[in-house]
């Protein structure tokens, strides 16, 4: 059975040299920028990045029981857990590794204060950031890495 839950930050980028997979928001003015940031920051190329839009995005989101039409959160997949929320952002920082990786300082904060921070965000990501009349589309060079 698929787990969703909040492990240790950093679990995703450990597991056996599998690729994680960031799945996030295409049409989010703010998810996309950070599907761009991690694609230009993985220089090892350690993650790999699915639209909730796209067919391998919305099935990963339904496996963790998540509405693609109507999500939460972006998650961080590997295998069948799933990281979610702040720890999901995290493990992304923790993946990229320096200097993205300092900001792992933020897990200090406990998670009761991150999440409703992250989910606060999340639930206006369309208002605060814009939404897309389309999806954002990666660059040929980058196209081997978005599934």
């Amino acid at each position: 059975m698929s787990v969703l839950r909040n492990q240790p930050v950093g679990y995703a980028v450990r597991m056996n040299g599998a690729h994680p997979i960031i799945v996030f928001d295409a049409e989010c003015v703010l998810c996309s920028l950070n599907a761009q940031f991690v694609l230009r920051y993985d220089r090892r190329g350690h993650f790999r990045l699915a639209s909730m839009q796209g067919a391998v995005g919305a099935a990963l989101y339904r496996r963790f029981g998540i509405d693609p039409a109507d999500p939460d959160t972006l998650i961080v997949v590997t295998g069948d857990e799933a990281l979610r929320d702040s720890d999901a952002i995290l493990a992304i920082w923790s993946g990229l590794g320096w200097p993205w990786r300092a900001l792992m300082v933020l897990r200090l904060v406990p998670r009761a204060l991150r999440d409703p921070l992250y989910r606060l965000i999340a639930r206006n990501r369309y208002r605060l950031f814009g939404k897309r009349q389309t999806c954002w589309v990666p660059s040929p060079e980058q196209a081997g890495r978005v599934l």
